[in-house]
């Protein structure tokens, strides 16, 4: 893991100790064995305790971290089976959201999710995380099936904000993001 930040440093340190010592593999002497257990048990401490410190600022540094997971990681990490939807049935496609059927837990769930990018060409191909009305008609659209279906619907927020140009203002953003809000005040799944 990457860390870049001051406050991470600590964590950096105990961590190239670890990859010096797990690089060694099998010819690990029984003192060594020891030393990096206890460094790898130092690290879960040290982690912990950082991270249930952080300053508001910190927090915020944290969450604008390039290395954090997008939605997309946390799909393929815990779910099984998604199923990627396209289209809001209206005007077209928006790639800032991504949604549709998968497997969690077992379960069938309708993911609703906003999805920013890793490189230049993702980030302008999701338009920074930045939906479109297509891409909240088209989130409206899979929750009304979810709601048909019965299944559960599972959201994972990560915007800025609404795209803020003229062609989403003429296409309908407020009202878009207002006919959300009230379909997701009366889902029952």
């Amino acid at each position: 893991m990457a860390y870049d930040l001051e406050f991470e440093r600590p964590l950096a340190e105990l961590e190239k100790k670890i990859t010096g010592l797990q690089r060694k593999g099998d010819r690990l002497k029984h003192d060594e064995h020891l030393q990096l257990q206890d460094a790898e048990r130092e690290l879960r401490r040290r982690t912990e305790e950082i991270y249930s410190r952080l300053s508001a600022w910190q927090t915020v540094l944290v969450a604008r971290h390039k290395d954090r997971p997008y939605s997309a990681d946390y799909i393929r990490l815990i779910c099984d089976d998604f199923f990627e939807l396209h289209g809001d049935r209206a005007f077209g496609d928006d790639h800032a959201i991504i949604t549709g059927p998968a497997k969690f837990d077992g379960q069938t769930v309708m993911l609703v999710c906003h999805q920013k990018g890793r490189d230049t060409k993702e980030k302008q191909l999701r338009n920074l995380g930045m939906p479109n009305p297509e891409g909240y008609r088209k989130a409206a659209r899979t929750m009304q099936q979810a709601e048909k279906f019965g299944y559960p619907v599972i959201c994972l927020i990560d915007t800025p904000a609404a795209f803020p140009g003229l062609g989403a203002e003429e296409r309908g953003q407020a009202q878009a993001i207002a006919a959300n809000l009230y379909l997701m005040s009366r889902l029952r799944v």
